[in-house]
Parts: structure tokens; sequence; C-alpha cells
């Protein structure tokens, strides 16, 4: 009996003493990529793109009204080819509307990834480099909606985050 007892002891003792030791982090990604310059250079970069894309879907719009108000006002007894050419036209016109506004999107979700990237590389960078420095064995994001309690040993780093990152 006392050697499992000693054999329950000498497997619980390293797993209690390295429990003590973990060191847990958190940090506030959403707050770092808020502060961050090259985010606001970004957001501004995306908004100037999306206008001159917005511009050009307001002109295909604007174009659209204006075939539809054209076959709108056709003579009831128009020639039927004329009729059907003009359905077709708006038929194929609406499907370029549609592709154009898919592969707006789809530019523009690239270009926020590739702007966004290195903004979340330097972050992953500094928060892997103040975990490092102050020990800890995990840093975790805070995220409101996840954490629902946390306290000591538990440290929010966000501000270590910013310092090594050089922003308030």
């Amino acid at each position: 009996m006392l050697k499992k007892l000693l054999l329950v002891a000498a497997v619980l003792f390293p797993m209690l003493a390295s429990a003590q030791t973990l060191k847990i982090g958190i940090v506030d990604t959403q707050e770092l990529i808020a502060k961050m310059p090259d985010t606001a250079a970004a957001q501004k970069q995306l908004e100037e793109v999306s206008k001159k894309y917005q511009d050009e879907y307001t002109k295909l719009g604007e174009e659209m009204k204006r075939m539809v108000d054209e076959y709108q006002n056709m003579k009831e007894d128009e020639l039927p080819a004329i009729r059907e050419r003009k359905t077709r036209e708006l038929s194929d016109y609406q499907q370029k509307i549609q592709q154009f506004e898919q592969t707006a999107d789809q530019d523009l979700q690239k270009m926020q990834y590739d702007l966004m990237s290195p903004v979340l590389q330097k972050i992953r960078t500094a928060i892997e480099a103040v975990g490092k420095e102050g020990g800890y064995s995990l840093v975790q994001n805070k995220d409101a909606q996840i954490i629902l309690y946390y306290d000591s040993p538990v440290v929010d780093i966000t501000n270590d985050v910013k310092a090594k990152l050089g922003i308030n």
C-alpha cells in the first residue's frame, strides 16, 4: 500500500510543481489592431478603392436604368425581334453588373488581407517577444465574449505589447 501511495505521489508531484509555474497572459488584439498606424493607412487605402468601385457601380446602375426606361417606353406594337433583343440586352447587362459586384468584393477582400497581414504579423511577433520576455507559458486573446472571468496569475499583457509596438 505504501508503494502505491509513493508511486502516486511520484507521478502527481511533478504535475503539481509544473502547474504552479504556469504563467498565463491575455492580450486584447482588437485594441492593438485598432491602434496600429498601419491599420489606419490600410483602412484609408481600402476606402479609396471602395469609393472607386462604388462610383463605377453607380455608373452601371445609371446605364441599367436608362436601358430599362428605354425598354418600358417601347411602343406596344414594337417588332418582336427588337423587343427580344432589348430583353436579352437587359438580362446580359444585369449579369454584367452582378459579375462586377462579385469581382469588386473579391478584390476588396484580397486587398484587405494583403494590407492587414503585415500588421497582424507585427502584432504576433510583439506578443511572442513579450511572452518570452515575461516567461509566459500561454498567451491568449482577450475576448469579452469568451472569457467570463480571470484573476491572478493571469496577466493582461496588452500594455506591454503596445509598448513593444511603440503605440499608446
